[in-house]
């Protein structure tokens, strides 16, 4: 009889769900004009108001559906909303056959809203057929990506912004800046976007921002992966290609676009240049995955209803040229991931290349330098009154500086368990040794490292890092890890396992215990066996010789004379400095 009674209650509990969406899919009276437009541009929703917003549209459109999909640091879920136009669902293995998929973030700084407010009407839109509606492309978006900063609200912290009234703040529930976390994943919500990144695999990737910096006449910046890096025909595409005439279509809706404004303190008038997206930042992470990204950055200074309208345009046009230039971008995508191989050279870093440059019409304010009547000092001053469009020099090419050539696999102590999961979230394919192997290996130790003084999102990260590269045999533990790099995820190790690369795991903090020696010495101990040392070694002796000779500091420290010894003889312990994954060549 209890039983019974138990699966009559399911019964009429699924009824009823059933019975409410049908009712509440049936109502006309649903009012899907945003918080946005009823202030008529100058507010921005609610963490609270935005889901609510699409689980109201998701309830009543069956082209659009929204899941909750992982973990915050504010303990609050992360959604994604899926508009797929002919009603086929969310299966995005089944999706990726015959559709081009682009991924929206918004609220990654949740001061910089404007994608927020223009996506919830890009869907409506869509959704109620006012715009024209897109045959082969889905659109899923993150609605607010920064759960935490955006339930901080407040009012005042974007101080350069000429709106909304109220605005969440940058740093997320536990004050990390998001767009610095890609490739660390320190947050939860950056696990959380790695999981819905490998879910959705998209296309293309937009991610929508507010600019800082430099004041001129443009609503509209576009901030493009760097093309060289993100190389092959791909990022030929999409310099020549994909982004002039994303500017085309713009131009004919009469909103004027130019890149990014990478200038502070000085006007931009004399020349600037692109920005680099290394894999901490979303487009250089997305990048790795050959996905096709860019950042939408509207003016600071332009009114607040004026960004909004701007991001949706941009999106808007966007998804039109996936429409249109899809099965190219299906196309390159496919042959992208057949350029990086064994033996081939790969760049980890890279600087301005001054031979190349290109030249933008832009569209700009005067300035100049004046005394401050604060400070005494000079100040940078526009004046709006005096707009100007001149020829200015752009420098959006970029030369590798330092390459490594790819090896046929990684090794990767167990012992190593945190770098393993990292690997394992971004889908990363390995396996485990089933014995005991010993194998002829690259090594690394690291050679030279410089520290950061001050606090970088979390870290005192590394750089200018410099390593020695000997090959020998390794014995490697059943249970240790092997990682092919005839996979996806080839760039992706490349980054992040080389040390030298900048956003490495290395300069990153995460093997920071082999840099610390665990064993020393006691000077009058070592001091007899240290002569007893250079006694049975001739060749160390005149090494020392010359040591004493000719480096001041050396001759003058007694302990460095000590130190320098001990780590020449068998007693140094080989763990310090000594990189503990290998490649196999």
């Amino acid at each position: 009889m209890k039983k019974l009674f138990i699966i009559f209650l399911i019964i009429s509990s699924c009824s009823d769900k059933s019975q409410q969406k049908e009712i509440k899919t049936n109502q006309t009276e649903i009012d899907f004009t945003t918080v946005f437009e009823k202030s008529e541009g100058v507010e921005t929703a609610t963490y609270q108001e935005t889901i609510a917003y699409y689980q109201d549209l998701a309830d009543r459109y069956a082209e659009i559906s929204i899941q909750n999909i992982g973990e915050t640091d504010s303990g609050t879920p992360l959604h994604i909303v899926t508009l797929n136009m002919d009603g086929s669902g969310d299966n995005f293995e089944q999706l990726r056959q015959n559709h081009r998929i682009i991924l929206v973030n918004n609220g990654i700084h949740p001061g910089e809203s404007d994608g927020i407010d223009a996506t919830m009407m890009l869907f409506r839109d869509f959704a109620q057929r006012k715009i024209e509606t897109p045959k082969n492309t889905v659109v899923v978006t993150i609605p607010i990506y920064n759960v935490g900063g955006s339930l901080n609200r407040n009012s005042t912290s974007r101080t350069n912004q000429n709106g909304p009234k109220e605005y969440g703040f940058r740093g997320n529930a536990r004050n990390y800046d998001l767009n610095r976390d890609f490739i660390k994943a320190d947050t939860k919500n950056a696990q959380t976007f790695a999981k819905i990144f490998h879910l959705v695999q998209p296309d293309i990737f937009i991610d929508n921002h507010v600019s800082n910096g430099a004041d001129y006449q443009y609503t509209l910046t576009h901030l493009f992966t760097q093309h060289n890096k993100l190389g092959g025909e791909l990022g030929d595409y999409m310099h020549t290609e994909m982004m002039p005439k994303l500017e085309q279509k713009l131009e004919t809706k009469s909103w004027d676009i130019t890149p990014y404004v990478n200038v502070f303190n000085r006007t931009p008038d004399s020349g600037f240049t692109q920005f680099l997206d290394t894999p901490r930042y979303s487009t250089g992470y997305t990048a790795l995955f050959n996905t096709l990204g860019m950042m939408i950055e509207t003016h600071m200074l332009k009114p607040y209803k004026q960004r909004v309208e701007g991001t949706y345009e941009l999106m808007k046009s966007m998804i039109e040229l996936t429409e249109e230039q899809g099965d190219k971008i299906s196309e390159l995508r496919k042959k992208q991931e057949k350029l990086w191989s064994v033996g081939k050279s790969y760049p980890l870093s890279w600087t301005v290349d001054s031979t190349k440059t290109s030249t933008l019409n832009f569209k700009g304010y005067e300035g100049e330098m004046i005394p401050s009547n604060l400070t005494g000092s000079k100040r940078l001053k526009y004046d709006r009154t005096k707009p100007f469009t001149k020829e200015i020099t752009y420098h959006n090419h970029f030369k590798p500086v330092d390459s490594v050539l790819i090896p046929k696999a990684y090794i990767i102590p167990q012992g190593w368990h945190h770098i393993i999961k990292l690997l394992q979230l971004n889908n990363v394919e390995m396996a485990q040794l089933q014995n005991d192997t010993t194998l002829t290996v690259e090594s690394y130790k690291i050679a030279n490292y410089e520290t950061r003084k001050t606090p970088y999102e979390g870290h005192y990260s590394h750089y200018n890092t410099s390593i020695t590269s000997t090959e020998e045999k390794v014995t490697f533990k059943e249970g240790d890890v092997m990682i092919s790099t005839d996979q996806k995820a080839v760039r992706y190790l490349l980054e992040t396992l080389e040390p030298t690369a900048p956003d490495s795991f290395f300069n990153w903090n995460f093997f920071d215990t082999i840099l610390q020696q665990k064993e020393g010495f006691s000077p009058y101990v070592w001091e007899d066996n240290a002569e007893e040392l250079l006694k049975r070694n001739p060749k160390l002796q005149i090494e020392y010789n010359i040591m004493v000779s000719y480096d001041e500091d050396f001759a003058n420290n007694w302990y460095t004379q000590l130190d320098w010894l001990h780590k020449k003889s068998k007693h140094y312990e080989s763990a310090h400095l000594q990189y503990p994954i290998y490649r196999l060549k």
